[in-house]
């Protein structure tokens, strides 16, 4: 492996990627975390939970005493996977499958948790989709709107349809990027849907405060999902992450305690804001 070498190359040819056939394997639950019950007696709402960052996201909030609902597109065995990891710590997850962008969709999702569980304390919007295109000319209507529909219209929806059921007290989150900030000339929709994310984040944390709900972002830099090898040629792949200061790409299970923290009674004092979990990667904002 050389210097810059991070990964194995690898590319899937079929998005969204799937966490089975990738190697390494991302890490998506630390043996060495220690839970202290922070988010015990709540329960939490997950989209893009069957694999990656949202996985990891979903075992780490089993782990601290939370109920767990997770959206999935189709990925069915990724899907199984998750439940299976957040079982083991003791939480029957309740598993959907459906497209956030559809804000029908969006709307059953959270009457499906309420029936299941009761109430809902967590809103996670995790769901994310990206395409490389080096060229403006290149990214088509279709995939504008795609893009646009996975990362932002479905976070819209389902925040719009949860926000009602929420008590005070209650906590969204949404996945931005580190893209949102040092923009990337290959992901130029992406990075855009990402931006709106971050201005959406700090307005409706403006909005919500007085109803005591709190909304804050976790801002990722290059990390190890499905995502990566489904985006990106092989060979760019085995170089993922080397640009960063610590020179590697981050696990899911890395950024996991970012959103364990924005949603317990830790940050109460935090709302309209962006953990950065890049790195190294030094941002203003």
């Amino acid at each position: 492996m050389s210097r810059t070498q991070t990964l194995p190359p690898q590319h899937q040819d079929r998005q969204p990627g799937r966490q089975e056939p990738m190697h390494p394997q991302p890490r998506t639950e630390d043996p060495a975390y220690k839970a202290a019950g922070k988010l015990q007696g709540k329960v939490a709402l997950i989209t893009g939970g069957d694999s990656g960052i949202g996985r990891a996201v979903a075992v780490a909030f089993a782990r601290e005493g939370a109920e767990v609902a997770f959206v999935y597109l189709d990925e069915e065995h990724d899907a199984g996977q998750a439940r299976a990891a957040i079982a083991a710590h003791g939480r029957e997850a309740l598993a959907m499958a459906g497209d956030v962008g559809d804000a029908d969709f969006c709307r059953r999702a959270v009457d499906r948790v309420l029936e299941r569980f009761g109430h809902l304390d967590i809103l996670v919007n995790n769901a994310g989709e990206q395409h490389l295109r080096n060229r403006i000319e290149d990214i088509s209507p279709d995939q504008l709107y795609r893009t646009f529909s996975t990362n932002f219209f479905g976070l819209f929806f389902l925040t719009q349809a949860a926000v009602p059921r929420l008590r005070p007290g209650a906590a969204i989150i949404n996945t931005a990027s580190v893209t949102a900030y040092l923009g990337s000339p290959s992901l130029l929709d992406y990075s855009a849907s990402k931006g709106a994310v971050v201005a959406f984040t700090r307005s409706l944390a403006l909005q919500l405060v007085s109803r005591g709900i709190r909304v804050n972002a976790v801002a990722p830099g290059p990390i190890w999902t499905p995502l990566i090898p489904s985006t990106f040629p092989a060979e760019e792949v085995s170089r993922f992450g080397a640009d960063t200061p610590m020179g590697r790409p981050g696990q899911p299970e890395e950024v996991a305690p970012a959103y364990v923290f924005l949603a317990s009674d830790d940050a109460s004092y935090i709302t309209g804001q962006v953990l950065h979990v890049n790195g190294g990667q030094v941002l203003n904002g």
